[in-house]
């Protein structure tokens, strides 16, 4: 279980779901985890449930002056970031002919402008043969009623992934994505649905998945943790999905 041995990690939006699984692997593979989030009770939850190696920083990746001050304590604190997830990320359903410009504003401003300017803001802290994994979604490729504005906001973060992989290979700092299919996180409890609604848009992504379910935040988690580590060390640019082969058949 040394997988991350030595490593500095930050993953932001660690304080739940996918985010937090991620976090408490990192933490069991040997990293030193940072995670960030914008409520300081569930940061400090998810602190302790990940135990002595992470340190919570409250902050929102769509403020810039929160990015810097996370940046600015891991610098302090470590020094340096061996490994990035950047996961922080939201969606909600707006039919085309509903879609409001605050609504594209809050999903490009938080799962775009949020994801880049973490990311720019980390590199002066990573150095070679460090690993930044970017959360995208099968969304991206699929059409999914009501949910153009979120998809195209991942869309764009597979993009980020090719252009930042040959910006960096000079640097030989790798950039990966990784695409969830549907795994119920408390995230969900967003989208706005009625208990007998959820389960509904559950059973009918279990049905489309040729693995027959919904999955679990620990098998994104695992599956970022091959990308984190050296384990993939011959992987770049790459987009691996992990959603039971629901955008696949």
């Amino acid at each position: 279980m040394d997988r991350l041995s030595g490593k500095i990690a930050l993953v932001t939006g660690g304080t739940s779901g996918i985010g937090l699984a991620t976090a408490k692997l990192f933490a069991e593979e040997g990293a030193f985890v940072f995670i960030s989030g914008r409520r300081p009770a569930e940061l400090e939850t998810a602190v302790a449930a990940i135990g002595p190696g992470a340190k919570g920083i409250r902050g929102d990746i769509a403020n810039p002056e929160d990015l810097d001050r996370l940046f600015d304590e891991i610098e302090r604190t470590k020094g340096r970031l061996d490994v990035l997830f950047a996961n922080a990320g939201l969606g909600e359903f707006a039919p085309l002919g509903s879609i409001t410009e605050d609504h594209f504003d809050k999903t490009f401003g938080v799962n775009v402008r949020g994801t880049l300017f973490t990311v720019q803001k980390a590199l002066p802290l990573m150095g070679e043969g460090a690993s930044i994994v970017l959360n995208a979604s099968i969304a991206a490729i699929k059409g999914i009623p009501a949910f153009s504005v979120y998809a195209a906001s991942k869309a764009a973060i597979r993009s980020f992934a090719r252009g930042w992989s040959v910006d960096l290979r000079d640097r030989k700092i790798r950039v990966n994505v990784v695409s969830p299919g549907t795994v119920p996180t408390p995230a969900y409890d967003k989208f706005g649905m009625t208990d007998d609604q959820m389960a509904e848009f559950l059973k009918g992504h279990s049905d489309v998945a040729p693995v027959g379910r919904v999955g679990r935040p620990i098998e994104i988690a695992e599956a970022v943790l091959f990308l984190a580590s050296d384990n993939s060390s011959f992987v770049n640019g790459a987009e691996l999905f992990v959603d039971g082969g629901a955008a696949q058949v």
